[in-house]
């Protein structure tokens, strides 16, 4: 699988990473951890991973913890490198579109600085 990178924006943060530092810490090791799975393994299994349909090519990966639900969004730079766009907390059984619509923007907004 490819290596796991952050979206980072204009003004320089990390809102993945903003988001990692806003949990406890148990919840963040067990994102680490699964993170970790996603780097390691050749296939990840569809509990951790899936892709978002009707979306502009966004992936969701998939952390229960604690009877909490959090979600990383990102999207495929390349083979080798998956960037991730925003993280939250999942309330409700779908994604929210606000967060779909949020990470598709970032993506947008990581290929045309790409093309600098």
């Amino acid at each position: 699988m490819p290596e796991v990178n952050f979206f980072q924006t204009e003004s320089g943060k990390y809102p993945v990473i903003d988001f990692l530092n806003s949990l406890n810490g148990k919840q963040a090791q067990k994102i680490a951890w699964v993170l970790e799975l996603f780097e390691d393994m050749t296939f990840v299994p569809k509990q951790y991973f899936k892709k978002l349909k009707n979306t502009a090519d966004i992936w969701e990966i998939r952390i229960i913890f604690s009877g909490d639900i959090f979600r990383l969004l990102g999207f495929f730079e390349s083979d080798n490198n998956f960037i991730l766009t925003n993280g939250f907390v999942k309330k409700s059984r779908r994604t929210p579109q606000s967060e779909i619509t949020l990470a598709e923007e970032r993506k947008r907004n990581y290929k045309e600085r790409k093309k600098r």
